[in-house]
């Protein structure tokens, strides 16, 4: 079976780094889907989860909040801006932050204010469902 590396990064440090037979991330027009031998690639990522399926213990899980990601044909590097792996989300937390990023946006009231309000809400509404998509998974 062909793999290709991936690398999961944020500021905080390296969070993933191995071999996989697919890689599945948010791109900013939408999921894609990278498998070895892809073509070259750079491209916006939005938060969400990124699923890196290994060739020898299934499918790793991780939340990404956005960040970039670099795709060669047998490697693929994921800068995020921060990250967790699917077993360091809180599905409670996460839906708490949800609520407290609606009750933000609801309370805006400049332009500014008001963009910064609904990138929060983005942000915490893709790290709840992710949170709620990862429940029972490692």
């Amino acid at each position: 079976m062909s793999t290709l590396h991936v690398d999961i990064v944020s500021a905080e440090g390296e969070i993933y780094s191995g071999e996989a037979a697919m890689v599945f991330a948010p791109a900013q027009l939408g999921e894609i889907g990278i498998a070895p031998r892809h073509a070259p690639l750079l491209t916006g990522l939005n938060a969400g989860e990124v699923r890196v399926q290994t060739p020898e213990d299934g499918d790793r899980y991780f939340y990404i909040t956005g960040g970039m990601i670099e795709v060669q044909p047998n490697m693929v590097t994921v800068l995020a801006d921060t990250a967790l792996r699917g077993d360091e989300l809180d599905e409670a937390a996460a839906r708490e932050a949800e609520e407290a990023a609606r009750a933000a946006l609801e309370g805006a009231s400049k332009e500014t204010d008001l963009k910064r309000a609904q990138q929060e809400l983005a942000e915490a509404s893709a790290r709840h469902r992710a949170a709620q998509r990862m429940k029972g998974r490692s």
